[in-house]
């Protein structure tokens, strides 16, 4: 599927490496221009080099999404540049500890929740009115199976993506009327260093590459969705409605 997003502005947070670095790329080559985040300099540099081979232009912003101020600022300086925001990819995250619930250290269980839950919705408010300024505004809001499966010693990672799908469903209902969609994404188990972190026994070679995520993440961003509140599972290949409990 050939997607044109020729004058479209997209935001990408985590956008110096795995799904954030290729969906950036995948961006670049469908016409956006990217406004790459992450707190690593070197990757965002290699992702610019990336995107000026493939024709692309990008602006890199490098700060820690911890920083709430410089999260606020952010929406202001695409305002001021801009006028307008087409697309956010909400991708940066952190896994914390694969731990029991009861050993995992408060200032581990606080920056899990600081970077996947506080700073989502940050982000939301602060780039919320630029969408809405789009005529075809839309967001991806990077989620995992784990905010479903709950598994042992998952604890804070499973919560931290619960929140955030919670988050990506109340911002689409609210933004039904307008030409705003909101999708959250659950991309499986993919070969990045977060997985590698979470399963170290695991070799990465049995794992989808995180362009093959990017590839499937990208229609979500172009101007034909209709959609908006569901979740895209990403081996699945589609789109579900959530469930509420039975």
């Amino acid at each position: 599927m050939n997607i044109n997003l020729e004058g479209k502005i997209a935001l990408v947070t985590g956008a110096s490496r795995g799904i954030g670095y290729f969906t950036a790329l995948e961006l670049a080559k469908a016409g956006a221009h990217v406004i790459a985040c992450a707190r690593t300099v070197g990757g965002l540099e290699d992702l610019d080099d990336a995107i000026k081979a493939v024709g692309g232009t990008a602006t890199l912003v490098p700060f820690d999404l911890s920083d709430m101020n410089a999260i606020d600022a952010l929406g202001g300086s695409i305002f001021e540049r801009w006028g307008k925001l087409d697309i956010l990819v909400a991708n940066a995250g952190v896994l914390g500890v694969i731990s029991p619930i009861g050993h995992i250290e408060a200032k581990v269980f606080e920056k899990v929740m600081t970077i996947n839950v506080t700073a989502t919705w940050r982000l939301i408010r602060s780039v919320d009115p630029l969408l809405a300024r789009s005529d075809a505004g839309r967001a991806v809001i990077l989620s995992s199976g784990a905010a479903h499966k709950c598994r042992p010693f998952w604890g804070a990672y499973s919560a931290s993506k619960a929140a955030v799908e919670a988050l990506a469903r109340t911002w689409a209902g609210e933004s039904q009327s307008t030409p705003l969609r909101v999708t959250s994404v659950d991309p499986g188990a993919t070969r990045t260093a977060m997985r590698a972190q979470a399963v170290p026994g695991e070799d990465p070679q049995t794992l989808p590459h995180p362009s093959e995520v990017a590839k499937a993440i990208l229609p979500l961003l172009g101007p034909g969705v209709t959609e908006t509140g569901k979740l895209f599972i990403v081996r699945e290949n589609k789109l579900v409605d959530y469930r509420l409990p039975e």
